[in-house]
């Protein structure tokens, strides 16, 4: 795919991303050098209802078919804890931080987060935790915190939002494919394994080699 690549719709507080990520990791592994760039979703995006005892059973039910069907591990410490709010806010925009830092390390960044969401049962609502998790991926802890409560992230982050509904993405995570003349082809919209989303990549690329850009006409 020279001169294009991956627009990865995802929110880190997504369960489905967490157990996708496997995935994605394997597809990009067979091909280095593939860009991916990340458009926050807003799964839970200002959220203020504390989890109570119903909304932590759903969860877990969502949870435990992610585990089985992806292999990995998780830990609901987060999620128990008393007056927990699921946000997915504050994560979105530190990834929108860490993006905007170093675009390089937004997919690690963002990896790191659903890791210590999902794995490690630590609080991603919380900006302390999240720029100690930045620290992690080499970003200044300081300059990572200022970041994240400025009013220019707060608005990333909304843009973010207004680019995956401008998109039609209804449900993370979703993959497309972005061609050189602005086109965007949708690879994958769920979990989806990585020899499939092999196939499915391979047969953008060749739908795209056949189609008219815009402003061509069709032969």
């Amino acid at each position: 795919m020279s001169g294009n690549f991956l627009v990865y719709f995802g929110d880190p507080m997504c369960s489905w991303c967490y157990g996708f990520g496997p995935e994605l990791d394997a597809l990009l592994r067979d091909r280095p050098g593939l860009r991916v760039d990340l458009v926050m979703g807003g799964l839970r995006a200002y959220n203020t209802e504390k989890a109570d005892a119903a909304f932590r059973r759903s969860i877990a039910g969502h949870w435990a078919h992610v585990a089985d069907e992806s292999g990995l591990p998780f830990n609901d410490a987060a999620l128990a804890r008393e007056g927990f709010v699921y946000d997915t806010e504050p994560a979105c925009r530190a990834v929108v931080v860490a993006r905007a830092t170093d675009p390089a390390r937004a997919l690690p960044y963002f990896k790191r987060v659903q890791r210590a969401f999902y794995a490690e049962g630590r609080d991603v609502t919380d900006p302390r935790t999240l720029a100690d998790l930045a620290v992690d991926e080499g970003f200044d802890r300081a300059v990572f915190l200022a970041a994240h409560a400025s009013t220019a992230a707060k608005d990333a982050v909304r843009l973010d939002f207004s680019a995956s509904q401008r998109s039609g993405v209804t449900g993370f995570p979703t993959l497309a494919a972005k061609f050189s003349d602005q086109r965007l082809f949708l690879v994958t919209a769920g979990y989806t394994r990585a020899e499939a989303l092999a196939r499915r990549l391979d047969r953008v690329e060749e739908i795209a080699a056949t189609s008219p850009s815009p402003g061509e006409r069709a032969p």
